[in-house]
């Protein structure tokens, strides 16, 4: 189904079921198990079947193959080892249940896929996993932390069931608002489909943002797309935030920073019609990025279910695209936005660039101004921690809430924003590249002024 279109085992076959899936993956894991015990235990292992205790014998032959003489308690395996006991539990564990893709087969898939990387990292040579996959596609990762974080409270709330939860979406379209609902293992066809028969979808005419502006995109897929990648915070909240404070004291209030959250692609779209990112006052900002009449809609470019790019259609103007990698080649401008000289990278590498530069005057600014170092860490919330060791990295000791950052200055706080803002769409090259550098250029150009930042051979759009 839509939900599982991943090929869990790596053959290349998308068409056969879950339990051939899964099957796959078992074959895998005994070949590991096997390489394991003759490499590491020094004593080949077989496994018989599911009825013969105690199921795993000393393979004394060394053929590979549980043979009639093996398979008797005399000559059960003896040679066990914490990592190998573990692999050899979950193979058992997959193998008990002959029900295991009905009753809870995306479960079995990881475990199988764990314990196959776990022995992969003792092994001299390991297991090929490049092809198989352990994690289902974009909205139907269930396993991940977008629909995992809520597991130790029982539900998620109001302020995140909307698009974290499978049925948060349409109650927020029927009733206009949220509310707590249960924790969910990714989105269900429901989520987004008001007809399973007819598989139409929920229509949206127009999108109200965080920052009150309200979109209609032309397209009703395009807006239901935008009920949640439309980001949390916006240019409003913040200012009313900071209002009447001096732009380069610290203070208290000011924790933690503000967070615009995760692919908020809709707002960048979109540019200064959103008013989601930090817009500095004097300048002017580009608003839709169109692109072009065939791809100007979300669904043009992605997938809805497995949120991947349509490369193929890429190619038709940007001949230099034959894979998902040469994205970030494209450019439609000579101008050399990131002053590095090079103006045949793709735009995604002169954001990069910038990106990098505002890390630096960011980090510059905290020693100079606030006088307390700071680091980012991006899979870590609230992300900008203290640099206790002084190090410039986000060492696993300081990327913990306790040491979150603390000394926020207003001018700290927008340009931390608007680095999130251009790290938390990986796509931002491609949905309003010109938008991102012009606020990159912006926030650098306003922390410049209390700490070192060359900006001579750096162009605004």
């Amino acid at each position: 189904m839509q939900g599982s279109l991943v090929d869990y085992d790596g053959d290349g076959n998308i068409e056969e079921g879950t339990y051939y899936e899964i099957e796959g993956l078992q074959k895998m894991l005994y070949q590991a198990i096997q390489a394991y015990a003759t490499e590491i235990s020094k004593t080949p292992i077989v496994y018989f079947d599911t009825h013969n205790y105690p199921y795993f014998f000393i393979d004394t032959n060394n053929n590979g193959k549980a043979d009639a003489d093996e398979v008797n308690s005399n000559n059960k395996y003896n040679a066990w080892t914490a990592r190998l006991l573990k692999a050899a539990y979950n193979y058992q564990v997959s193998a008990k249940d002959p029900g295991m893709h009905a009753h809870g087969g995306k479960y079995i898939i990881e475990l199988l896929y764990d314990s196959i990387e776990d022995l992969n990292a003792a092994l001299s040579e390991p297991i090929d996993l490049q092809k198989a996959h352990r994690v289902d596609d974009g909205h139907f990762a269930g396993s991940e932390e977008p629909f995992r974080h809520w597991d130790e409270e029982g539900e998620i709330p109001g302020s995140c069931s909307k698009c974290h939860s499978a049925a948060g979406l349409p109650f927020f379209l029927k009733e206009g608002g949220t509310a707590s609902q249960p924790v969910a293992n990714g989105f269900q066809c429901v989520t987004c489909h008001n007809d399973l028969t007819a598989l139409t979808l929920y229509e949206v005419t127009k999108v109200k943002f965080p920052s009150d502006a309200v979109i209609d995109s032309g397209d009703a897929n395009t807006n239901l797309c935008m009920s949640c990648h439309q980001g949390i915070q916006a240019i409003n909240i913040i200012r009313e935030f900071i209002k009447g404070l001096d732009d380069d004291r610290v203070y208290d209030i000011l924790l933690p920073c503000r967070d615009i959250h995760c692919v908020a692609a809709g707002a960048t779209r979109f540019g200064t019609q959103a008013k989601m990112a930090y817009e500095y006052d004097g300048k002017e900002y580009v608003g839709l990025f169109e692109h072009t009449a065939d791809f100007r809609n979300c669904t043009d470019c992605h997938s809805a279910h497995r949120l991947d790019v349509n490369v193929e259609g890429c190619e038709s103007c940007h001949a230099e695209v034959k894979s998902k990698e040469d994205l970030r080649k494209i450019r439609m401008s000579t101008r050399d936005y990131d002053g590095d000289g090079d103006i045949e990278e793709g735009i995604a590498d002169e954001i990069d660039t910038l990106r990098e530069a505002l890390y630096a005057a960011i980090q510059g600014y905290a020693k100079d101004v606030t006088r307390i170092a700071i680091v980012y860490e991006p899979l870590q919330y609230p992300y900008y921690f203290i640099d206790t060791n002084g190090n410039g990295k986000a060492d696993p000791d300081e990327a913990k809430y306790d040491n979150r950052y603390n000394a926020w200055t207003p001018n700290l706080l927008r340009a931390a924003y608007n680095y999130q803002y251009s790290a938390k769409d990986p796509g931002a090259f491609a949905h309003n590249g010109k938008y991102i550098i012009q606020l990159l250029y912006d926030t650098l150009e306003n922390l410049s002024a209390k700490t070192k930042v060359n900006m001579t051979s750096m162009v605004r759009p």
